[in-house]
């Protein structure tokens, strides 16, 4: 008997094998659920990393972590791993080397951040490839299903729920001029947006001096557009210049 033979390969697809992925399933459906929620806490806060990057990066690792827990039935439970042999360090190096080249998509521009749900994808699709490669085909199926879903539809889920935009704001102040925390943060209150000072960053050389931070829709409805902001920041006093943008991407 070959590994290609009907029977070798039907062991693929037996019930016991199928009973498998029907447990594989349960772990990683359960997972993205769990990620989305954990995710969704950092949305409605107006983080860069939302539902979609957290939760397929617990999908991932859980279907990772469910494999590594079932080597009897790798390779359709007929296969003979040889002695010393370790199918999980494959894996680990797998995973570890998947992370660096996900590390090299994420971008930073000022306080804006992008390329995460991308990263988070090529993991999930290394993820793929371990559930192809240790004959777990049904699993793999739905995990690739269950990650085209979350990147494709997941943002219009999170665009439907209740939610704080973030917006990075840069000013330039006149020469001379000394601006006041109390006084910014009274004017982005008044268009619906509360400043988070933790994130303040301030340049100063003798031509002029610079504010750099982050405010917080106080709610979706609140939150004024940036489009009208615009013109109520070109009103500021002491302000010669300005640049807003969405903090996260």
């Amino acid at each position: 008997m070959t590994m290609l033979s009907p029977e070798v390969l039907l062991t693929y697809w037996s019930a016991e094998a199928v009973a498998i992925n029907v447990v594989v399933f349960m772990n990683i459906l359960g997972a993205l659920l769990l990620g989305l929620i954990v995710g969704y806490e950092r949305t409605y806060h107006g983080r860069a990393a939302g539902m979609r990057t957290y939760g397929l990066v617990c999908m991932a690792s859980a279907a990772l972590t469910v494999v590594a827990g079932q080597p009897t039935h790798w390779y359709g439970g007929v296969a003979n791993i040889p002695v010393g042999a370790d199918p999980t360090r494959v894996i680990q190096g797998i995973v570890t080397g998947v992370g660096f080249l996900g590390a090299g998509v994420i971008m930073k521009e000022g306080l804006n951040i992008s390329g995460l749900t991308t990263a988070a994808s090529i993991w999930a699709a290394s993820a793929i490839g371990v559930l192809v490669g240790v004959g777990f085909y049904a699993a793999a199926m739905l995990l690739t299903v269950l990650s085209a879903v979350s990147m494709m539809w997941m943002s219009r889920v999170e665009s439907g729920l209740p939610s704080r935009q973030a917006i990075s704001i840069v000013l330039h102040f006149s020469p001379g001029f000394e601006p006041e925390k109390s006084a910014i943060g009274r004017e982005m209150w008044a268009h619906g947006y509360e400043v988070a000072w933790g994130a303040l960053q301030i340049n100063h050389d003798a031509a002029q001096t610079e504010w750099r931070f982050v405010a917080v829709a106080l709610s979706k409805e609140k939150g004024m557009e940036l489009a009208k902001l615009s013109h109520e920041m070109a009103r500021l006093n002491g302000v010669t210049s300005f640049q807003l943008a969405p903090a996260r991407n």
